[in-house]
């Protein structure tokens, strides 16, 4: 895997240019860079932005299409078992948002802990995924709100959508033009956009209670004819249960939006991780309460599979519901468009301070503080999306953005507790510190001549006693592990991607499938449990900003994780990943033409962390920040 760099340029080669990894998040590293964003957000306004941009509309269509085509009544226990997989993400967020609270989310975090090549192709991931998921959900605003007008194909003229004759294409100018609107907003500043978006994350929420409480007073008074069909709990079987699980997975991205905003959170150790795991939490619930109440009024086999909650109230007489329930989408979907649009001018900005796009996207405005630039061009390309195209087929390339980076997010936190960053990068033209540091330890490492027999007495003392410090045998041991972790963390990587990649290749002989999954599982369990069996890095401790949230089950909860995501991965379809591959060959010219030569780190030396630290001439409050 190459976690381990060597000391020197960065220059030579390709690879060392693709495995160098910046430095972790530091209050000096902080104060030398030039661009600050207002440190606005706590902890309501966190849970409002991962709430809103979680639950959008598909709730209000999910629970219908997934209730009749794959889990019938256990559609809740779906939106569990789909709660607990995103939850290990969840922790994996929480921890590296704490400990590296900057802009970048997932970029950030795998170009601290894997490298830069990693960490372009995520950055490259999370743009596509945003720009076509904040198109997306623009263009399935227009139909709702056409609802009110009498009914769809009903919106005013000048909103209303037209087809541009001979060219087979159908505008949306409602779309283009709400995606204008929430790009001025963003503008503004992250306290007023952050305020609106909870106002109407609330005012959903509202709706959702609405449907819930409402629905449960139907229910008790009919019945709850739903639970009493034929096909008892598990029509489809728990496998159905299963699959209906990895469908409603997707309704839960969207929590990660929340680690975006980590450079502008007012106490980020404390409100980060739980930011994050509470807006979690209060979408599971939700889901699993709307789904409760809407398959317990109307048998799964008869539910409206585009409007399955308004159409249960109106069996039962409210058909009045149907504009509330209406109401909760285009709020959901307004926020959720916010969400959308957000992360992506901090991923720009971040990328652009690390010198792998220009410069123009890391400006921030000093009366607003927000990257102003990157909001505008991010709007600009949304709203032309939305626009001119139906990007609904395009919708399958939003999850590969958002599968990659919680993998690539997990295995950052193997490497952060087995094989974290010793070296620390630092300008080339420090070099002659770093040089004159060298020669200084070699000296006080050689000593008098006189005094080697004294020097070999005390290694002989240190053995016997155990407080007292053993730096040449402790040394090679602490290679010799960091070594084996590498190689477990490759061994679990190579063993989940062959195990998901051969589960799934259903067009393969039913025997070389079950060889390929055993040598796949037996890899991933070897891998899995050598990093059980040694000891973590005592560095973890330190590294980043400590004190904060501390992801539970390591190593099996990322394992899992990684697996989980893997297998989702795998799945999306291989018309999904020729689109995602052409966007990715794109990204790997984009790096080599320009972010590989503009890179922040092309003219760095690495130096040890103690070195680095004698170089400045101010130890560092953390091992690894320099």
């Amino acid at each position: 895997m190459g976690f381990e760099d060597g000391v020197g340029g960065a220059r030579g080669g390709a690879m060392r240019a693709l495995m160098r990894r910046k430095q972790v998040d530091s209050d000096r590293a902080r104060a030398a860079g030039g661009h600050q964003l207002a440190k606005a957000l706590s902890i309501t306004q966190l849970v409002a932005i991962g709430v809103g941009s979680t639950i959008g509309a598909g709730v209000y269509v999910l629970v219908g299409t997934v209730a009749r085509e794959h889990a019938g009544p256990a559609l809740t226990l779906s939106f569990l078992i789909a709660g607990v997989a995103a939850a290990l993400s969840a922790f994996c967020y929480a921890e590296l948002a704490s400990r590296c609270p900057s802009a970048g989310s997932a970029y950030h975090y795998s170009y601290i802990c894997v490298g830069e090549g990693v960490a372009w192709l995520i950055g490259w991931a999370l743009i596509l995924e945003y720009t076509i998921g904040g198109s997306a959900v623009a263009r399935g605003i227009s139909p709702n709100l056409a609802l009110f007008f009498g009914g769809p194909d009903s919106l005013p003229w000048f909103l209303a959508r037209h087809e541009i004759p001979g060219l087979d294409v159908v505008v949306d100018p409602c779309a283009a033009a709400l995606v204008f609107v929430v790009t001025g907003l963003l503008c503004k500043g992250i306290k007023e956009s952050s305020f609106i978006q909870g106002v109407v994350t609330v005012l959903n929420c509202f709706v959702m209670l609405f449907v819930i409480i409402a629905g449960s007073y139907i229910g008790f008074q009919t019945g709850w004819v739903g639970y009493k069909v034929a096909g008892g709990f598990f029509p489809y079987g728990v496998n159905g249960m299963l699959s209906g699980s990895a469908t409603v997975f997707f309704a839960y991205i969207g929590f990660d939006s929340v680690a975006s905003t980590a450079e502008e959170v007012k106490n980020p150790q404390r409100d980060l991780p739980l930011g994050i795991g509470t807006a979690l939490s209060v979408c599971c619930s939700l889901y699993m309460l709307v789904s409760v109440v809407i398959v317990g009024l109307v048998p799964y086999f008869a539910m409206d599979p585009d409007t399955p909650i308004s159409s249960a109230f109106a069996k039962h007489g409210m058909h009045w519901a149907m504009y509330l329930v209406t109401t909760g989408a285009v709020l959901a979907l307004c926020s959720t468009l916010m969400g959308s649009i957000l992360p992506q001018p901090r991923i720009l900005m971040a990328m652009a301070r690390d010198g792998l796009l220009p410069s123009f996207f890391s400006d921030v405005n000093q009366r607003t503080q927000v990257p102003v630039k990157s909001t505008i061009v991010t709007g600009i390309c949304a709203a032309c999306l939305a626009f001119f195209m139906d990007v609904s087929q395009l919708a399958g390339m939003v999850s590969v953005g958002t599968l990659l980076a919680f993998t690539v997010v997990a295995v950052s936190i193997l490497i952060l507790r087995y094989v974290p960053p010793d070296e620390v990068p630092l300008p080339s033209s420090l070099e002659a510190s770093f040089r004159l540091s060298q020669e200084y330890d070699e000296e006080k490492v050689k000593g008098p001549v006189d005094e080697s027999h004294e020097h070999e007495s005390s290694v002989v003392e240190s053995i016997s006693d155990p407080l007292i410090e053993k730096p040449l045998y402790s040394s090679m041991d602490e290679a010799k592990r960091r070594r084996t972790a590498a190689c477990s963390i490759a061994s679990v990587c190579v063993g989940v991607l062959v195990l998901t990649t051969s589960a799934s290749a259903t067009f393969l002989p039913f025997l070389l499938r079950c060889f390929v999954c055993v040598f796949g599982g037996l890899l991933l369990l070897a891998g899995l449990g050598v990093l059980c069996w040694i000891d973590q890095d005592d560095g973890r401790h330190s590294f980043g900003h400590s004190g904060g949230f501390i992801c539970p089950f390591v190593p099996l909860l990322p394992v899992m994780c990684i697996l989980v995501n893997t297998y989702l991965l795998i799945n999306l379809g291989g018309g999904t990943w020729m689109r995602v591959g052409v966007w990715l060959v794109m990204g790997v010219f984009v790096y080599i033409f320009y972010g590989r030569t503009h890179s922040s780190l092309t003219d760095v030396i690495y130096v040890p962390v103690a070195q680095a630290d004698e170089i400045y001439g101010t130890p560092s409050s953390s091992g690894f920040v320099a």
